[in-house]
């Protein structure tokens, strides 16, 4: 396996497919990348040589990308919910952000359904 910015990418797939195992990597991104590396898009990990790997490392180096990444959006949405606009309150209270219903679905962001039992009648 090649180890690029603390990620293990698969060495059995092509470098496009493989690249995107990176967080904050796409497809066009990682096309990009290969491009710029001089390194073509079909050949599989395996086949790659030093130099073509020490090549992408130093390109994907120039890219906020893993941790970094991570860590900016986590900011940008402690940011919201510390200033109490609309998307952060949705964020504490685990609702969807962007305006969809939630009376049916939603169920991706509330989580599981949380059944309530009806009353029991008091018979005489």
């Amino acid at each position: 396996m090649a180890r690029i910015a603390g990620v293990d990418i698969p060495k059995q797939k092509r470098g496009v497919i493989s690249l995107t195992y990176i967080y904050g990597i796409g497809r066009s991104r990682a096309q990009e990348i290969l491009a710029e590396a001089k390194v073509d898009e079909s050949t599989k990990v395996e086949d790659w040589t030093d130099d073509e790997i020490g090549a992408i490392r130093e390109v994907v180096g120039s890219f906020k990308i893993e941790g970094e990444l991570r860590s900016e959006t986590k900011n940008n949405i402690k940011r919201l919910m510390d200033i109490g606009c609309y998307r952060g309150i949705r964020h504490r209270s685990g609702l969807p952000l962007r305006g969809q219903r939630t009376k049916n679905n939603s169920r991706t962001r509330k989580g599981r359904r949380k059944t309530v039992a009806n009353k029991k009648k008091v018979t005489k």
